[in-house]
């Protein structure tokens, strides 16, 4: 975004009815079933409440907005039409969202980006700094018809993988019109995806429960083991970036860790620069995942190069954002790849080894050390 035609947003975003504006993004394919399911919490939320929505839509005519106003008091809606706010209308949308934030000062505001849209670039807006004091960014909501799972020409493109990977929850919409096999092969599907979505819920109508835009979560730790099989013993080079240590040094009891520091770990979360570790080893495999804050942002030249090169690993996969956009590093063993990935929650790492180590502690400082000053 062009500072120069936004620089003034955040002075504009300074006024304060109270806390920061709890937001909620819904995202899904088109015919999904958004416009209903925004409708159905209108129709729920406090009487004391002012809700702001805004709506885009790809389309010039505008139909959704017609749909969600519906002539409610205390409902103020708002429609960026002829493009997608990821893209296209990217220049528009912060000084049109800054107005509306001003003229309407909501209790709650609702975004409802284009069903053909990356979402992504979205919420990098709301989180960046013209909007970030004014905007508590809660739960993203993603809405799926399995119908379209069911589709090739839908599920393989990026638009409908990138909707899902950024939600923290996926709603299953239309389970009264589809078969019971559909709805749990597209289940499974959205559980195949790292890191896991937060909740996968059911519903019929577009039916939401309230409750899920402001649910709180506990820490998702990563699935260790997931993907750990016994197999032959690597052979790769043993670098010093992970010392290892004789399989003698250590506890052999299967999934031996600390439960107090487990525990601890569990009702903490990461500061900026402070990531959480989580570490798991049982008699064949040792394992080590980190959670990083929402603020820490990596050089991706400096983070794919550790990445890529240390030995020896059995799996290694993460999410990292970068200063260029958020990355996924996917390797088995010799494979690696890189890409671009729509997941926006926080950077995350996953290391399973097929020997033991003594060298996570000083893995991390490395870690730390691709970080942005």
């Amino acid at each position: 975004m062009n500072r120069a035609t936004t620089g003034d947003v955040d002075e504009k975003m300074t006024w304060k009815k109270g806390e920061r504006i709890p937001t909620n993004v819904i995202v899904g394919f088109l015919g999904s079933g958004k416009t209903t399911a925004i409708t159905k919490l209108i129709d729920q939320r406090p009487t004391d409440e002012l809700w702001s929505i805004l709506v885009n839509e790809y389309g010039i005519v505008s139909i959704d907005h017609a749909l969600v106003e519906s002539g409610q008091e205390g409902v103020a809606v708002e429609e960026l039409g002829g493009g997608c706010v990821c893209c296209t209308l990217a220049l528009a949308f912060e000084p049109l969202l800054a107005q509306f934030i001003r003229r309407t000062k909501p209790d709650r505001l609702i975004l409802e980006p284009s069903g053909v849209s990356h979402p992504a670039n979205l919420v990098d807006i709301l989180r960046g700094p013209n909007f970030s004091r004014a905007i508590d960014l809660r739960n993203i909501i993603c809405i799926i018809d399995p119908k379209d799972f069911k589709d090739p020409r839908w599920r393989d493109t990026e638009v409908f993988q990138d909707q899902v990977q950024l939600a923290d929850i996926v709603v299953l919409n239309w389970t009264d019109k589809r078969d019971r096999e559909l709805i749990d092969r597209c289940r499974e599907w959205i559980e195949t995806f790292t890191p896991p979505k937060q909740l996968v819920v059911e519903t019929s109508f577009g039916v939401i429960d309230p409750k899920l835009l402001d649910m709180e979560f506990e820490l998702v730790r990563f699935p260790l083991f997931a993907d750990a099989h016994p197999s032959a013993k690597s052979e790769s080079p043993e670098l010093t970036v992970l010392e290892l240590v004789p399989e003698s040094n250590h506890d052999h009891s299967e999934h031996a860790h600390d439960t107090e520091a487990e525990v601890d770990l569990n009702q903490r979360k990461p500061t900026p620069r402070q990531p959480l570790r989580f570490q798991n080893k049982d008699s064949d495999y040792d394992a080590c995942g980190w959670i990083f804050h929402v603020d820490d942002i990596f050089d991706r030249d400096k983070l794919l190069d550790l990445l890529g090169y240390v030995h020896p690993i059995v799996r290694l996969k993460g999410v990292f954002q970068c200063e260029d956009d958020w990355w996924l590093i996917n390797r088995a063993k010799d494979g690696t790849s890189y890409a671009p990935s729509a997941y926006r929650r926080d950077s995350r790492l996953e290391i399973i080894l097929d020997r033991k180590t003594s060298g996570w502690e000083d893995f991390e400082t490395k870690l730390l050390e691709c970080l942005v000053p």
